[in-house]
Formats: structure tokens, sequence, C-alpha cells
């Protein structure tokens, strides 16, 4: 089914806004990929924050025109899925895990704000961990000195109260044997 101008630019006008949000834009071929899986990788979309969206690559190609991701037109060739994300690691990681279960699914590029990168780039992409893991990771390790001091201020009272129970039951043994 084609699409009339307004649908088309419609449409453009969606992904344009996808895409000024993105820091990530990664493209897969999904020739004969079946409509069950494609249906779960939406899914797993909606999940995971990802825009996924099946374009024509003429229409994708005025989306991202005069865009920090204008590189990516050249690779813009097939029947592709296209992955826009805020999150460059949740699109990659989205679409490679995908493409491990499904060898029909195979990753042809990938773009970031003015750098193209390769298949192979985006799997490595894949294995960082996710902004949300990285910001959990800085706040422990910012916790920690502070968590540290807080026990090392608690120990002094403790101390001091052990001691005095010491005391304590030292003087009432001597005073249980007189």
């Amino acid at each position: 089914m084609s699409l009339n101008l307004d649908e088309k630019k419609a449409v453009v006008t969606e992904v344009s806004a996808e895409i000024a949000k993105a820091q990530a834009i990664i493209v897969a071929e999904y020739r004969g990929l079946e409509v069950g899986n494609m249906t779960n990788l939406r899914r797993e979309a909606r999940k995971a924050g990802v825009y996924l969206r099946v374009l024509k690559n003429t229409l994708a190609r005025r989306a991202v025109e005069g865009t920090p991701f204008a590189g990516l037109s050249e690779h813009l060739v097939g029947p592709l899925v296209y992955g826009i994300s805020p999150d460059p690691v949740a699109t990659a990681k989205l679409l490679n895990d995908f493409a491990k279960s499904n060898d029909k699914l195979v990753i042809k590029a990938g773009a970031m704000p003015n750098v193209v990168i390769s298949a192979k780039d985006v799997k490595a992409l894949a294995t960082m961990p996710s902004r949300e893991e990285l910001l959990s990771q800085l706040l422990g390790t910012m916790q920690a000195p502070i968590a540290q001091f807080v026990r090392t201020l608690n120990e002094v009272p403790t101390r001091f109260v052990r001691g005095v129970a010491a005391v304590r039951d030292k003087k009432e043994k001597e005073g249980a044997a007189a």
C-alpha cells in the first residue's frame, strides 16, 4: 500500500521528531523475518523505550537530512527496520540481542550524532552498560566514602557503650562472687 503525499509528510515529520531526541539510530535488515518475530521485537522495543519503525528508505533519508545523523544515508539500502532512541546502548542491545536469536535480522549500521558506526561497532556498543546502570554505579561509588564515614562516626559511641557494658558486667561478677 503506497502512501499519498500528506501521509508521507506526516511520516517524515514523526520520524524527524524522534530523531531530534535521539542519541543513536541503528538500522537492521529484516528480510525473511516472520511477522510473529517482528511483533515480539516491537514489544521489546516499547518496553526498552526504543522507537522502532519500518520505513521506506527515501522517507528515512529525508528525515535524517540536515541532522547529525545525515551520514547514515549511504547505508539505507534494502528492507530496513530503524531503531531510534535517546539511549544509544538500549537501541544497540535490543537489536543485537534480537539478532542473536533470529538470524534473519542483520544489523547493517548505526549512527550517533556526527558519527556513522559499523555493525561491529553496534555490537560493541551493545556490550556496554546502559545509562541507568552507569548512573547507579556512579551513585554507589559516590556513596561509599559517605557510608564509611558514617560507620566510623557510629563506631565511637558504640565502643563507649560496649566498654561501659563490660565494666558493668565485671562489677556484677565481682558483686556476685563476694
